[in-house]
């Protein structure tokens, strides 16, 4: 194997696949990058044995052939080389390892046979829909934010989507919950997801499939799906995963249809006033709202460190309500709000409040209180 690649090209892919591979693996091939020369061009797999990623791209390639080389060393070889400088990789050099030549910079890496490197994504995917690549990018935005980072939930570990009926019109219907907050978001529902089970995509996944929209340039994702694998495809790279084993909770249920106290108010305003209190509450994370008829204060104390009061302008004309928050999880909320104004609903101080974008109906926000 032997081919010249531009050294930004090549930065710019072993940034993708590196991020996949683990930064220590007991499988000593898991911790390496799989480089194939074809008629195709060049293609860099990566894998975890729960994700992999390919992505292929141009280069001049003078012999073929394939290799495994430690990921994230090539990494940190070719990002330290001189911007705009050609990059050699020839396998195998005179040390029967993989050598990587730019300029008066020469590298030898030691190797894994390709025979050793698993692959994941040998099986059949029978749903299939695109989705435009905005999009995607924004509903997991709107929701990928209040996934459980918590292992003894695995379940909650991710996005769960799936097609929903909404009158006479169908959705696909993301949500996310960590037990203390939920975002439910929907998109139209693309040709082909009607039939579709609701699935769990992972954490990891969708983190990773987020940072590749970036760095794309499609202008739609391509959506391969089972019960048990998914894969996106976005023009030269392929993500493929396994998908959480599990079932999601029934989420409606925590959604309250009953709330009928409303408060609306200006969003940055709310949360500059939050940010400002969370000073004093940095160590208990809890602040107030105390709602009343046209405004709202928002307070924070610590017998240690003192206390905190803001006082903002809101449209509300019920009785006055104390409601506790984690300050965090309320900005994480407030941050995804695209409109000018947010709508509250409240029941009473204990139970559950609902947050919507008064300029977009297709995002839910569910907010557990906190005791303060």
């Amino acid at each position: 194997m032997k081919f010249t690649i531009e050294k930004s090209v090549l930065l710019k892919t072993l940034g993708h696949v590196q991020n996949i591979v683990e930064k220590r693996n007991t499988v000593p091939v898991l911790s390496n990058v799989r480089i194939e020369a074809g008629k195709n061009g060049i293609s860099f797999k990566a894998t975890d044995m729960d994700t992999e990623i390919t992505e292929t791209v141009d280069a001049t390639i003078l012999e073929n052939g394939a290799i495994t080389a430690p990921a994230h060393m090539l990494y940190d070889i070719v990002r330290k080389l001189s911007d705009g400088a050609d990059v050699e990789l020839t396998y195998p050099d005179e040390k029967d390892q993989l050598s990587i030549a730019s300029g008066r910079s020469k590298f030898s890496l030691s190797t894994i046979g390709v025979e050793d490197f698993p692959i994941i994504t040998a099986d059949s995917l029978p749903t299939n829909f695109a989705i435009k690549r905005d999009e995607l990018k924004d509903v997991i935005d709107r929701t990928q934010f209040a996934a459980s980072t918590e292992e003894t939930r695995y379940y909650l570990n991710g996005l769960y989507i799936h097609p929903k009926q909404e009158g006479e019109t169908k959705v696909l219907r993301i949500v996310a919950t960590d037990g203390h907050r939920l975002a439910c978001v929907e998109s139209p529902l693309p040709d082909g997801a009607a039939n579709m089970n609701g699935v769990i995509i992972p954490r990891k996944t969708v983190a990773e499939v987020r940072k590749l929209l970036d760095d794309t340039s499609a202008e739609t994702v391509q959506i391969s799906l089972s019960d048990s694998k998914i894969r996106f495809t976005m023009e030269d790279i392929i993500l493929a995963s396994k998908l959480i084993d599990g079932t999601y909770p029934d989420y409606e249920r925590v959604i309250p249809t009953d709330n009928d106290k409303i408060l609306e108010l200006n969003v940055k305003e709310l949360a500059k006033a939050v940010d400002r209190v969370s000073v004093v509450a940095e160590r208990t994370r809890a602040i107030k709202m105390i709602t009343n008829k046209n405004h709202v204060i928002v307070t924070t104390s610590s017998p240690d460190l003192g206390s905190a009061i803001e006082e903002i302008e809101a449209s509300y004309d019920n009785e006055s309500l104390e409601v506790g928050y984690n300050f965090r999880y309320l900005l994480d909320i407030l941050a995804e709000i695209k409109g000018e104004t947010a709508q509250f609903s409240f029941r009473d101080s204990a139970s559950p409040s609902v947050i919507h974008d008064t300029s977009d109906s297709s995002a839910i926000y569910v907010l557990m209180p906190m005791r303060v």
